[in-house]
């Protein structure tokens, strides 16, 4: 069956085909994972104020998991912004937070050290680790005082590894055309948009 050229077409199928051409350019792109699977990622209201929870398992790369091992901390964050939709401007943000954790090796005791802010703790092995380092739970997202009672509010969550943070000759690395080492292999990364209710 062959389509019919554009004289041959009626005004209500040329439309419909410029409304769907239309809808494909302004739909988001699908959500892209690399080396994480989000478990669970959800908003509550409790005591006054939004809290985000979230649990992501975390997979590394060949090459990322050897220079863990090799004494290169690695640094994980996790960014939340609290918008709300606006049809007669760009949305507001009404709210952002961010948290970074750090993964080490620590190669006299065979441990693994995770960082959050000033606070270390030390596990046995790296999946404990890293499990550790991709979860959190009650974390104040906004005070519910700041939020009106419309129910245009959206959350765009992003939890990925930090390259930025590397040392300076490994991020220069990163900057090739992939292959061994290369951008692709240190991607490790999940974003999400959660609507409230």
């Amino acid at each position: 069956m062959h389509a019919l050229p554009l004289r041959h077409r009626t005004p209500l199928e040329l439309a419909a085909g410029l409304l769907l051409a239309c809808w494909l350019w302004l739909a988001p792109p699908p959500v892209q994972a690399q080396g994480v699977e989000l478990a669970s990622l959800s908003v509550k209201r409790e005591e006054g104020a939004l809290t985000l929870e979230f649990s992501a398992r975390v997979t590394l790369p060949r090459v990322v998991e050897d220079a863990l091992t090799r004494g290169v901390p690695l640094y994980f964050v996790a960014d939340a912004t609290l918008l709300r939709s606006r049809w007669y401007w760009r949305d507001e943000r009404v709210a952002h937070v961010a948290r970074s954790w750090r993964v080490a090796y620590q190669p006299l005791t065979g441990s693994w050290r995770v960082g959050l802010g000033a606070l270390n703790q030390s596990y046995a092995t790296l999946a404990e680790a890293l499990a550790a380092a991709s979860s959190s739970s009650g974390w104040k997202l906004a005070d519910l005082a700041a939020l009106g009672t419309d129910k245009g509010y959206y959350v765009e969550f992003d939890y990925r590894l930090d390259t930025s943070q590397l040392p300076g000759p490994m991020q220069f690395g990163l900057g090739g055309l992939g292959g061994q080492g290369g951008p692709s292999d240190w991607t490790v990364r999940v974003e999400r948009v959660l609507r409230l209710d």
